[in-house]
């Protein structure tokens, strides 16, 4: 599948498969094209080549049918802030002819999901960053969806009302909602995803559950060493065939392993100045700087 802007190609001949019931995950710096890609699935953006079915349809072809099977939960907040919380999901409701009797129920249902039945009758702009994004998320389900979109659904939120969402979405899941999701917290991509992607300028770039991507990466341990850079190569000479990589970022070297007491034990009595500051288990973090680098991305 292919999307371009121009000269720009912001999407460059992706190749997947989202499973019915998982929670499927695109990660990637700024400008990978994950949000491209999200727009694609949503009926938002035309693609230019490739082929496209989302829940058995082509977004370009039947894009009425295919909404009305969708959830989407944009990156921004999209709330009608001049409607109360309740009538937010109650107009929303009209977008898909739910009888009127039968929206009441489900708002009140969703409501209760997100914990926000106390706050039903009050003005949006009064809710907490944590509450409106899981009002948004009640919104996106009102007409029951078969798969639900969320575009960094917990961006700007605080660890309370990151776990308040990341729960409600593991309830979603369960009841058997398929979830496709992007994020730039790869604890959050740890913790929800089945399967994800790993996408940098336009491309996939790597594949699969977490726990496989760090075990193939960078395997189950990381040293954090702080050493002069002139040192860094003998160093890493004495590490040698222990190491599974390394990074060197100023004066920390990353090395990755298997065994983090045995390259312990190869340090010991090495002239070099070299400081440990930790020993701690590889992470999907670790995996996503190694592929796509540590430069910042505008």
């Amino acid at each position: 599948m292919v999307k371009r802007y121009g000269d720009f190609t912001a999407v460059d001949g992706i190749d997947l498969d989202v499973r019915h019931g998982e929670c499927f995950g695109f990660l990637g710096p700024n400008g990978a094209g994950k949000t491209t890609t999200m727009r694609m699935l949503a009926c938002l953006a035309p693609r230019d080549a490739g082929e496209l079915r989302v829940l058995g349809l082509d977004p370009a072809r039947e894009p009425r049918a295919l909404k009305a099977l969708l959830g989407v939960v944009a990156q921004d907040t999209t709330l009608d802030l001049e409607l109360s919380v309740r009538r937010n999901l109650l107009v929303y409701a009209r977008y898909f002819d739910i009888p009127r009797a039968e929206a009441a129920r489900r708002a009140d249902e969703l409501l209760a999901l997100m914990s926000l039945s106390d706050r039903a009758g009050d003005a949006v702009e009064r809710l907490s960053g944590g509450m409106r994004r899981r009002l948004q998320i009640a919104r996106a389900l009102i007409n029951r969806p078969r798969m639900v979109l969320l575009d960094e659904p917990t961006t700007g939120l605080d660890p309370q009302a990151r776990h308040s969402v990341w729960e409600r979405l593991r309830l979603l899941r369960a009841a058997g909602a398929t979830l496709v999701l992007t994020t730039h917290y790869m604890d959050e991509a740890a913790q929800l995803c089945d399967r994800l992607v790993i996408m940098d300028h336009g491309r996939i770039v790597r594949a699969g559950t977490p726990a496989e991507l760090v075990a193939a990466e960078v395997g189950r341990e990381v040293l954090e060493l702080r050493v002069a850079p002139p040192e860094a190569p003998a160093v890493l000479e004495r590490l040698g065939d222990g190491m599974r990589g390394h990074e060197l970022d100023g004066d920390l070297l990353l090395v990755f392993g298997d065994d983090a007491e045995d390259l312990v034990g190869r340090l010991r009595g090495h002239d070099a100045s070299v400081t440990l500051q930790a020993v701690r288990p590889a992470g999907l973090e670790d995996v996503f700087l190694r592929i796509t680098g540590r430069r910042l991305r505008d």
